[in-house]
């Protein structure tokens, strides 16, 4: 009979055991450690043999989880170089302002967090005064992605040295005064400091991955040596439930980012409660990193737990703490020394025996306060071995108690991340327990006093002379004095001037036959950053895998198997493509990282991303407004456009939507257009006004989002009539007439203006001759390259009425004197269109892709929607109908004649 309990042979290694002997005095050995001195023994051997195996480069899978102990033991802590007690006086300072900061600003009802900083102050104080590199010393710097609700800590920390006085303090998120300060961390509205948006939970964990390796890229093409960068995180340890905290963890291992250090400060709680109430978080954490390939340092316990680890000759203690779960932790914050005996000790013999040994005072040390996290030469030890360790990623998993050093009302509770104030008998208690000289008679009328020591306290000069020696203030944004880029020759955008003949041209090919030709510029070439999500064939950007490369870290270590063809798969280390593989979210990060180089590291980047259209703004909105925040310049491509273009697809490959969730976006200058050259002047002018010479009124701090379509058509030439491009521009222009098309209608016929964009423009031509020869009709045919651009100039000029400017948008301009009533037409929703109904003179009216997609021919799915050139026929002649200019008989007419 088989026992059940037995290895089976499909879980032994395959290779033929050649020492069977051996190995049974082996699991022998085992068998008598177990038996002798019980699992726990045999478990610990089996753990420390594993663990010598793996550091000496024996070939085992690695141990995903380690005790719940510090990785770093005491005795290995190197010495803190620096004044401890110095360092201590500063962080309490800190503290202080940043509890004084929120609770004041509590008045106004405005909000804030205390307990997220209170619980993390050492991480970055640590950082501050011994790690993290400024800007103004050699290089760019390190990169820190600074926890969202950690910030008031930081602005206290500024204040300090400085940076920020007592106003803009009492001015904490009340900005519109225009001397506020954001509540987290946002470059866009404190450019001078923050450099990386992060309170949008797990986009700063990706954004760091992507950042570091953009720092490794930069160096490896040689636009930069950025290799003494390094890249800081500082997470949340509920924010990793996020699926972008996580989901880029192999690759930072794969592509041995050893220039980047995760820091999660696991305080076990998260906004309503434990992050892990029935299990322990740290434990999985350890298990998701290592299992990934980084390297894991844990820093959970405090100096004072060293006697009791040193009483545990069992094993006892350490199988205790990795039994208990979070909650229960979190509970031992909040009790007395009585119940922790009891519940935690009593669990086990031999730990009811070592608290017989322990004061309460010392129950209540361990349990209460001390955690490897507050204590500043642990956290340094943790951030020296990060630093240190080469080949793969760190995280540092430091526990922490939120709510620290804010008094028994806030530490371990649940409802702390709501506690937005103290009352003044509790900062007192905090002055006392922080030992600050502060008087009783500083809290006049129950005020909360901003405290410092003075410019030139001891205090103020240590932490000074400290960010000097590490290179400046951090954080701090800079943006570099650098040259505004030489355009490109002319040659490349004219190019798409004479159209395409009888030669049919999707929209998607134009836009990469115009980078082909731009990034073999000798100027600004080399800092095009083409960037896909594994849909390069797609796009018709296979051409560029042998002449630009694809960039990897490794190079090329194989013989690709299309070796022999002209477009081969070309890896190589200075490859200038970024092929993400299927990750939008990991494209958007890249995306960010490069758009934002000339802010990080003084060199501009011209980063172009182009993706499945619905698969951006749906997909990864959220990075698209933090690319607004952090200032990010560079053009967007929604490729395979439109609701009707996607043959086949169906419902969710089918953008109808896009430009309508653009255009909540101030930073997204959003375009959808219909033609090759009108592409080409698009990009010329983002080109001009993100890097070169914009004119004094522009925002330089603007990204391009343009919709190009999978549907061959025939590209036409370029109308020379005066404007064209400052139509493309700014939204809109006359494309023909009915005259200038050659359509002769008769001189009293009535007329109708077609505005179309994108791919609908091919069906309002066909509409305009159909018009003409059908039904007697003429139609002049506009372009609307962009109607976001349209709405918000006009809103623009509404906004100068109320100040007593007399301006006209520009769509009124462009339509003034046009005959008869206005239909716009889009392959979007009719929201698209309808933005500019409200300034248009003429009578408006609109058609577009409402509701799901749907597989189909395109000629089907736009007979579907009611967009196709016969439906456009019949609402323009309803239109002339309404207002008397056709009789009311030829819509009917109209509709059975096409089989509408």
């Amino acid at each position: 009979m088989t026992d059940p309990n037995a290895i089976q042979p499909s879980e032994l290694d395959q290779l033929p055991d050649r020492d069977p002997e051996e190995t049974a005095e082996w699991q022998a050995s085992l068998d008598a450690v177990t038996a002798a001195a019980g699992p726990h023994r045999a478990a610990y051997l089996m753990r420390r043999t594993l663990e010598r195996a793996e550091g000496a480069g024996v070939a085992l899978p690695k141990l995903l989880e380690t005790d719940y102990v510090n990785t770093i033991p005491t005795a290995a802590e190197p010495a803190v170089d620096g004044d401890e007690a110095m360092e201590q006086r500063i962080t309490a300072w800190n503290r202080w302002n940043a509890a004084a900061m929120v609770t004041r600003g509590s008045k106004y009802g405005v909000g804030g967090h205390i307990a997220t900083f209170a619980s993390a102050a050492w991480l970055y104080e640590t950082g501050f005064n011994h790690f993290f590199r400024g800007k103004e010393g050699d290089g760019s710097g390190d990169q820190l992605y600074i926890q969202g609700h950690a910030s008031p800590g930081i602005y206290a920390r500024a204040f300090l040295d400085g940076r920020i006085g007592e106003e803009q303090l009492d001015n904490f998120r009340r900005e519109a005064g225009g001397n506020g300060l954001p509540s987290y961390p946002h470059p866009r509205r404190l450019p001078w400091l923050w450099e990386f948006p992060t309170v949008s939970m797990g986009l700063g964990p990706i954004s760091a991955i992507y950042q570091a390796r953009f720092n490794r890229y930069l160096t490896s093409r040689g636009i930069k040596d950025v290799s003494d960068s390094h890249v800081w995180a500082f997470l949340g340890d509920g924010e990793m439930d996020e699926p972008e905290s996580t989901t880029a963890l192999t690759l930072a291992s794969r592509e041995q980012l050893d220039n980047l250090t995760f820091v999660v400060n696991c305080n076990l709680q998260r906004l309503d409660g434990p992050v892990r109430a029935n299990f322990k978080i740290v434990q999985e954490l350890e298990a998701q990193f290592r299992g990934a390939g980084w390297n894991v340092i844990k820093t959970l316990w405090g100096t004072a737990w060293d006697e009791l680890f040193q009483l545990d000759t069992t094993g006892a203690l350490v199988r205790r703490l990795r039994e208990v779960p979070d909650a229960q932790v979190q509970t031992y914050q909040t009790r007395d020394a009585a119940y922790i005996r009891e519940d935690f000790f009593g669990k086990d013999p031999a730990l009811a025996e070592m608290a017989k040994l322990l004061s309460d005072d010392k129950i209540l040390e361990c349990f209460h306060l001390s955690r490897g996290g507050h204590e500043s030469r642990k956290v340094y030890a943790a951030y020296k071995a990060a630093l240190s360790h080469k080949g793969a990623p760190t995280v540092i998993l430091a526990q922490t108690v939120k709510g620290h050093t804010l008094g028994e009302g806030f530490a371990s509770k649940n409802a702390n991340h709501q506690m937005k104030k103290l009352t003044v008998d509790e900062f007192k208690a905090m002055r006392d327990r922080l030992e600050l000289p502060i008087g009783d008679s500083a809290f006049a009328d129950g005020e909360v006093p901003y405290v410092h020591p003075g410019a030139d306290s001891p205090e103020v000069r240590y932490l000074q002379e400290r960010r000097a020696a590490l290179g400046g203030p951090a954080p701090a944004r800079r943006v570099h004095p650098v040259a505004p880029l030489q355009q490109p020759a002319d040659k490349a955008f004219s190019a798409f001037d004479k159209g395409s003949g009888s030669q049919n041209v999707a929209t998607t090919m134009a836009f990469v036959r115009l980078v082909k030709d731009l990034v073999r510029d000798k100027e600004t070439g080399k800092r095009w950053v083409p960037i896909v999500p594994d849909e390069a064939r797609t796009f018709g950007m296979e051409s560029l895998f042998p002449s630009l490369g694809i960039y990897s870290p490794m190079g090329q270590t194989y013989e690709p198997v299309d070796r022999d063809q002209l477009m081969y798969y070309k890896e190589a280390k200075n490859g200038q493509i970024f092929n993400e593989g299927i990750t939008e979210a990991g494209a958007m990060a890249e995306f960010i990282a490069a758009s934002t180089s000339y802010s990080t590291h003084g060199e501009t980047m011209i980063p172009f991303y182009i993706y499945y259209s619905m698969f951006g703004w749906q997909r990864t909105g959220d990075q698209m407004w933090q690319l607004g925040d952090q200032l990010g310049r560079g053009f967007l491509v929604g490729a395979t456009a439109g609701r009707t273009t996607l043959t086949g697809e169906g419902l969710q490959h089918a953008d109808g939507h896009s430009p309508v969730i653009a255009a909540t976006n101030p930073a997204a200058l959003t375009y959808d257009p219909a033609f090759a050259y009108e592409i080409a002047v698009i990009v010329k002018e983002g080109l001009r006004r993100m890097f070169g010479e914009a004119k004094p009124d522009e925002d330089q701090n603007v990204f391009y989002y343009l919709t190009v379509y999978n549907e061959p058509l025939p590209q036409p030439a370029k109308p020379q009539a005066a404007g064209v491009d400052e139509g493309i521009v700014k939204g809109l222009y006359r494309f023909n007439t009915a005259e200038s098309a050659g359509l002769s209608p008769a001189a009293n016929a009535p007329r109708i203006q077609l505005l179309g964009s994108g791919t609908a423009i091919h069906w309002v031509l066909k509409a305009q001759a159909m018009l003409a020869e059908e039904w007697g009709v003429s139609a002049d045919v506009w372009s609307a390259t962009s109607w976001t651009e349209l709405r918000r100039d006009a809103m623009e000029a509404d906004e100068a009425l109320l100040r007593g400017e007399d301006r006209t948008p520009f769509v009124r301009q462009a339509l003034q004197g046009a005959e008869g009533p206005v239909l716009a037409v889009s392959d979007y929703m009719r929201q698209v269109p309808d933005q500019i109904a409200q300034w248009v003179e003429q009578d408006y009216s609109s058609l577009g892709a409402d509701g799901f997609g749907l597989s189909d021919t395109r000629e089907a799915a736009r007979r579907h929607f009611g967009v196709d050139a016969e439906s456009i026929v019949v609402a323009a002649l309803a239109q002339l109908a309404r207002r008397g200019e056709v009789k009311a008989t030829a819509v009917k007419e109209a509709r059975e004649k096409y089989g509408l």
